[in-house]
């Protein structure tokens, strides 16, 4: 196994976000791609991540691996990249090897960890509702309603989405209005509702450091999904419980 790539950004961004919600995580390789299937520790909320081997300038695989490691030490690691440092990722004696090639050529070498942990399978959803919009507004959106309470409520509407926080003694509501910005595509007509923890929000939209439009989808009292996706690079995606109505 040796996988080069030469956007660091690609794995140091996604693993930073990660770690918001997981400890330990197995990253299965293929021929197609890297990927994490994790849940947080209170089983909230799932984290969904895509690293494609068309993202890397080298992606050498004999045959699929699984590495499972502890992200606090790999994103220790990761941050003593340099923009412009190529990564170079090899396994060596059970250990993870990761080189950084720039100005100088910097090893480490990862402990793995021994996971035994029942296999994380994403959950069938269907989704009658979705919109795309920009990924920098919806986090200024989620960080408004933050400052009024814990919980969100999602509206959307064929013309518009709405974003509304209700608390002891104040509210706020924003509303965005279907454009070219505002993508909404729904199965019928009718208005859907559903609320969410801004607690998780706010680490899932730690995702628009990736990709400029977020796609959003959900449904009645329904689990949430965002995804971030850079074209034949990533996909992170987070799925996220409803909170109850009356909480």
């Amino acid at each position: 196994m040796k996988l080069t790539l030469s956007e660091s950004r690609l794995l140091k961004d996604p693993i930073n976000i990660i770690s918001e919600l997981v400890n330990e995580v197995t990253f299965k390789l293929d021929q197609d791609k890297i990927e994490v299937i994790a849940m947080d520790p209170a089983n909230v909320a799932m984290v969904i991540f895509r690293l494609l081997s068309s993202a890397f300038v080298d992606y050498s695989l004999d045959e699929p691996v699984a590495l499972s490691v502890n992200l606090d030490s790999l994103k220790q690691v990761l941050r003593r990249a340099k923009p412009q440092d190529i990564i170079i990722l090899e396994l060596e004696e059970n250990k993870l090897r990761i080189e950084f090639s720039g100005e100088s050529t910097r090893v480490f070498h990862l402990s793995l960890l021994n996971l035994e942990k029942q296999q994380q399978k994403i959950p069938e959803l269907s989704f009658p509702a979705s919109l795309e919009l920009s990924s920098s507004v919806l986090t200024e959106a989620i960080e408004d309603m933050d400052i009024i309470a814990d919980a969100v409520l999602f509206t959307l509407e064929p013309s518009k989405f709405s974003i509304e926080a209700s608390g002891t003694l104040s509210k706020a509501k924003i509303d965005l209005q279907k454009s070219d910005d505002l993508k909404i595509s729904m199965a019928n007509d009718s208005k859907v509702k559903s609320k969410y923890s801004v607690e998780y929000l706010k680490k899932i939209m730690k995702g628009s450091k990736l990709a400029n439009s977020a796609s959003v989808y959900f449904a009645d009292n329904y689990p949430l999904k965002v995804q971030y996706k850079l074209l034949d690079k990533l996909d992170l995606e987070f799925i996220l419980a409803p909170r109850v109505q009356n909480d």
